[in-house]
């Protein structure tokens, strides 16, 4: 039963996840009705879709400020609340500008959530099963991307309201998930760094660790007096290890091209020589291969380890991401050379970064500063998710394919270096045993 209770909560948080891809990739569905419907010029059209990407990095710089000052279990309810709002007010938005306030809203749920659910998850999982609890996270985020393709299909039959439909349906998940975080507790190690309420934590850890829950009480008070010695400020010396781990890995994810791939698959598979069907139809498999691979990678993320995944995949990307490269160099396009070539790394990339990015940066930090070191990695992230979707379609038009998936694939290089020399490997540690490591005192 107690095993089941951190399943369930962590389930529950993880619905953060399905809401974030949800509202992520929902927009492709409905973009080409939105232009026509308030005759946007094409700089209106792209602020329409970029507007929830610029309010997801707000979210994820700001995130850690209510996570750390209302707990993990208060912030959680404001993001479901955004993402009900969201929902509700792009489907009955009147006017542009309205319409324009709600995307923000959403981005800024996807953002705070982005920082918040991992970390709450991180929080309440006993040691050898953190990894696979952290990746339902991005398991629901990769769901959700697939569910809103699924549903953007079913619902774009229904004629000229039915963008309304597609952004409207989102509010069933999100009223779903504000009503079942009630039924969470609060993160016990936010309540003994925050608040003091060692009897309130001890219930919570009593369900999480029966055994050892004494032993874990202790060690988190006394990595808190560590901490109350040391700085709270995250770029202090002490921290220098896991700040560069957590920049490098987030980086790295973006520059292997994940999100160009994502938002531009039609177009690129376009650029491969397939007509715009094959195209769409092609974007399905990404989405379905997305999911199974994430699926794969969070089931042995706790028996293989976090490092193990990243080598192999890192050595994955580089070789689909050459071949990709390789095809548009020689101009042999015929056939489906590039969308399999493409699916590979999708594979190898949900199966490595895709499983382990949110669980190793939830992990790294130390309790006193986990919030904000979490806000630096999806920060990072989302930063270079925007000036990579922002670039894509300028780069690939004037440097054409085999340069640009040339860099990735260079970039992909840099990654498996830095996997092989820097990334240590945080399998079947608590969390403060991992920050005795990280910190330097």
């Amino acid at each position: 039963m107690r095993k089941h209770s951190v399943l369930a909560w962590s389930m529950v948080v993880a619905l953060g996840g399905f809401l974030f891809g949800f509202d992520t990739a929902v927009i492709s569905g409905a973009e080409k009705s939105i232009q026509h419907f308030w005759h946007l010029s094409v700089m209106e059209h792209g602020l329409t879709i970029s507007i929830a990407l610029i309010g997801t990095v707000i979210g994820s710089l700001f995130g850690a400020r209510p996570s750390d000052i209302f707990g993990r279990k208060n912030t959680l309810y404001f993001v479901a609340a955004a993402y009900l709002l969201s929902s509700l007010g792009t489907a009955l938005a009147d006017n542009w500008y309205l319409f324009l306030v709600f995307r923000l809203l959403g981005g800024l749920g996807v953002g705070i959530s982005s920082v918040t659910a991992p970390i709450y998850i991180s929080e309440v999982s006993p040691a050898d099963r953190r990894g696979r609890l952290v990746g339902l996270f991005q398991f629901n985020v990769v769901l959700g991307i697939l569910i809103s393709y699924l549903s953007n299909y079913l619902i774009s039959q229904g004629g000229e309201a039915s963008w309304r439909w597609m952004l409207g349906v989102q509010a069933f998940p999100s009223a779903l998930f504000l009503a079942l975080i009630y039924f969470i507790p609060e993160s016990p190690r936010w309540l003994i760094l925050k608040k003091g309420e060692t009897g309130r934590a001890l219930e919570i850890l009593s369900v999480i660790n029966p055994l050892n829950c004494e032993q874990e009480l202790a060690a988190i008070k006394n990595s808190t007096l560590h901490d109350t010695v040391s700085s709270g400020n995250l770029f202090s010396g002490q921290y220098k290890t896991p700040v560069i781990l957590a920049v490098l890995f987030a980086f790295f994810n973006q520059v292997s091209g994940i999100n160009a791939i994502i938002y531009y698959a039609p177009r690129i598979f376009e650029m491969a020589g397939l007509g715009a069907h094959s195209s769409l139809l092609s974007t399905v498999g990404i989405g379905l291969i997305n999911f199974i691979f994430t699926l794969l990678g969070i089931n042995i993320i706790d028996k293989v380890g976090r490092r193990t995944l990243m080598l192999v995949g890192s050595f994955g990307l580089i070789a689909s991401l050459f071949m990709v490269a390789f095809t548009f160099y020689s101009g042999h396009m015929s056939g489906f050379a590039i969308p399999v070539y493409m699916m590979m790394f999708i594979a190898f990339f949900a199966f490595s970064q895709g499983a382990v990015i949110w669980v190793f940066i939830s992990e790294i930090f130390p309790n006193q500063v986990r919030a904000k070191g979490q806000t630096l990695g999806s920060s990072t992230h989302w930063v270079m998710a925007a000036i990579i979707a922002f670039c894509f379609p300028y780069l690939a038009e004037s440097l054409g394919g085999a340069v640009t998936f040339s860099f990735f694939c260079v970039m992909m290089v840099c990654q498996l270096i830095f996997v092989w020399k820097f990334m240590p490997e945080t399998k079947g540690r608590s969390l403060e045993q991992i920050e005795t490591n990280m910190v330097m005192h």
